[in-house]
């Protein structure tokens, strides 16, 4: 009776939580991709992790093997170009405020397009090289692919033509060294044949840094020796063999993308394409006639009076209309003296603008919202 008597008289401090806030809900403190979020805590499917004020501040960046991308948490700033194989825009992760480029391509019932969204998926998604365009993540959503790539600020060498008309040997030297290391492990490593390589397919940023991009039409072999029989790509840059059966059967192995890789050099170099239409006219009439001016016509070359002895072999080393004698890219790359010109420059985009006399809309990477690209990864 004792004992009741003293526990009567405890007070106890027993209270009911306050209501939450009215308004506030539980969705407040999650990402859209499903990341709970108190103060420094994050927790999500992946884990949990405690971020210091150094990280809030500036987030880790993703890498391609983090997995950690969602398309909720990507937010579109811009058009950065449209083709025929969809529209690409510029994106910001809304948490580490980093830049990607995102690919959005309609999965259309044609069962030709769906394998040629197939193949970009899988060359993507297995090709990891420094001169390639680093693949994050692919998703499907509504009808809709979407692919997630690296962003590459400084626009295409289209983009880079537009501006400058002309690029100086000791630039083209760094640039067509870093697309050539690209072809190499492309054709020897993936065996993959690219088929479309040309200016807007040729990405810069602003490090000085040059990658392929877009596998659309690409071809996988079985090994290094092995041929491709499809006629797909632009008319502009495509090798002979692959425009007439006259040559080579029709069929075509991987130094097809060394002629078109000629090509464009030669294009950045003289400031214009190396075939000119009968009456001298800016375009071509039909297409029937250009690919009759680069199956008939010589192999174009660079005038040995405007440019060096070593870009002069180059391009010859490149536009030999039998590919038997056209070099591959570990040829050029070990052998061909031009590739050796700028070894003791590092190539940065802002200074070869500045050596060109042009004025650019943008400054890296201080001012990378006014970027002016175009036709980027498209």
């Amino acid at each position: 009776m004792k004992t009741e008597g003293k526990d009567s008289k405890l007070k106890l401090k027993l209270s009911l939580p306050p209501p939450p806030p009215q308004g506030v809900s539980f969705a407040e403190f999650l990402t859209p991709s499903g990341t709970f979020l108190d103060g420094d805590l994050r927790v999500n499917r992946d884990g949990i992790r405690i971020v210091s004020q150094s990280e809030t501040e500036a987030a880790p960046l993703i890498r391609p093997s983090d997995q950690q991308l969602a398309l909720a948490d990507l937010e579109t700033i811009k058009v950065l170009g449209k083709g025929n194989g969809g529209i690409v825009q510029l994106v910001q992760h809304k948490w580490t405020q980093q830049l990607f480029a995102l690919k959005v391509m309609e999965l259309k019932i044609e069962e030709s397009a769906r394998k040629l969204i197939a193949r970009e998926l899988r060359i993507n998604l297995t090709s990891q090289c420094p001169n390639v365009v680093m693949f994050y993540e692919s998703f499907y959503d509504n009808g809709k692919i979407s692919i997630v790539l690296e962003y590459m600020d400084g626009g295409s060498l289209a983009d880079l033509l537009n501006k400058v008309k002309k690029i100086a040997e000791a630039y083209l030297a760094a640039i067509c060294k870093q697309v050539l290391q690209g072809l190499l492990y492309l054709h020897h490593e993936k065996h993959i044949i690219h088929r479309d390589l040309k200016p807007c397919n040729i990405l810069i940023n602003h490090e000085g840094e040059v990658k392929i991009a877009d596998f659309g039409v690409s071809a996988i072999m079985a090994s290094t020796s092995g041929h491709a029989n499809t006629y797909v790509g632009t008319y502009h840059y495509m090798s002979p063999e692959r425009i007439s059966s006259e040559v080579s059967g029709g069929e075509h192995n991987y130094r097809s993308d060394i002629w078109s890789l000629g090509i464009v050099m030669l294009q950045c170099a003289t400031g214009q394409f190396p075939y000119s239409p009968p009456d001298r006219s800016e375009d071509w009439a039909s297409v029937y006639q250009l690919v009759a001016a680069i199956v008939k016509q010589p192999e174009p070359c660079a005038p040995s009076d405007q440019f060096s002895p070593e870009f002069c072999s180059f391009i010859s080393s490149c536009l030999q209309k039998d590919p038997t004698k056209r070099w591959s890219a570990r040829d050029l790359l070990v052998t061909e003296t031009f590739i050796f010109l700028l070894l003791d420059i590092q190539m940065k985009y802002h200074q070869f603008c500045a050596d060109q006399q042009t004025f650019l809309t943008f400054y890296f990477p201080f001012n990378i919202f006014n970027c002016n690209g175009r036709n980027i990864h498209s």
